[in-house]
């Protein structure tokens, strides 16, 4: 888990270089940055409970949660080129004896996606869109925390669809493809072989083809108030089309000030593939939702 912890770190730290070199660069006016526009947020949230004689009760805790979301556009003549990157970890450790060396993940993810269009018209691009989507460090259902249920790539979704692109204006955009594939990957054995996350018992990959749809829509809802969300829908021709894929975020993110600032964040997850024990062990497909509350720092580089 560590190993993983300074992956994201590592990419933290080049996406920073990255972003800082790009403005550089286009303060130098070059020919060829003129048409990419760059930026990222990094934010860090953390919290920290103590508790002496509270007569209420109470663990002593620390939590953290780090994440970046950075995006970058081409956009030359007929040829527009996006690719948004999200990755997201934090934890919560107990600080009492007895469990002073588990940590609790209160968010993981690994979501990127680029889409390669030419335009045929002032709104609409002819374009290819791959996603690809994993997890950094092995997830457990607590209390039962001593077999891992998801791991880095079990799963892992790689995403590739052709179809149309029509971009109402800067904020809100529709991906529609008749033509999609979708791969789910289980590199872990013991996942394998249970079949987890909708693959045959014993395999490690998934293929399926169908249809896909892709919402965004980003916004200022009001002065220091800033709206991101995202629905991605699919539907498996070969097998129950009529049972739709869903994977929905809503972020909002409240400026204090250029350092700091106050994120909420839901996501809303529903495969029909993915079988889920409840509290009564009943087993089924189920939605899933998270949500994440935080305020912390954070700071933004744009060209």
């Amino acid at each position: 888990m560590y190993l993983k912890i300074k992956s994201f770190l590592a990419i933290l730290f080049l996406f920073n270089n990255f972003c800082i070199s790009a403005q550089k660069t286009d303060s130098v006016k070059t020919d060829t940055l003129t048409f990419w526009k760059l930026k990222s947020l990094y934010t860090l949230n953390g919290t920290q409970s103590s508790f002496v004689n509270w007569n209420s009760g109470g663990r002593n805790n620390i939590s953290l949660n780090a994440s970046i979301s950075a995006n970058a556009v081409y956009n030359k003549e007929k040829w527009k080129w996006s690719s948004d990157l999200s990755l997201a970890f934090g934890g919560i450790k107990y600080l009492d004896e007895a469990a002073f060396m588990n940590l609790q993940k209160t968010d993981d993810k690994i979501d990127l996606s680029s889409m390669l269009g030419i335009r045929f018209s002032k709104k609409s691009l002819l374009s290819i869109n791959a996603g690809f989507k994993t997890q950094f460090a092995d997830g457990f259902t607590f209390p039962n925390d001593s077999i891992a249920v998801s791991k880095f790539m079990a799963p892992g979704y790689l995403n590739l669809a052709l179809g149309v692109d029509y971009i109402k204006d800067k904020g809100f955009s529709i991906f529609a493809s008749p033509l999609a594939a979708k791969t789910t990957f289980v590199m872990d054995d013991y996942l394998s072989q249970l079949g987890a996350f909708g693959v045959e018992k014993g395999e490690r990959i998934r293929h399926e083809f169908g249809a896909f749809i892709k919402l965004k829509w980003n916004t200022e809802v009001m002065k220091n108030v800033e709206m991101k969300s995202k629905v991605e829908l699919f539907s498996n021709y070969l097998n129950k089309p009529q049972n739709i894929d869903v994977n929905a975020e809503l972020i909002f993110i409240f400026r204090v000030n250029s350092l700091f600032s106050a994120t909420a964040q839901w996501n809303l997850v529903y495969d029909d593939d993915i079988q889920i024990r409840d509290k009564n062990g009943n087993v089924g497909p189920r939605t899933q939702f998270k949500s994440v509350l935080g305020i912390g720092i954070s700071y933004k580089l744009e060209n």
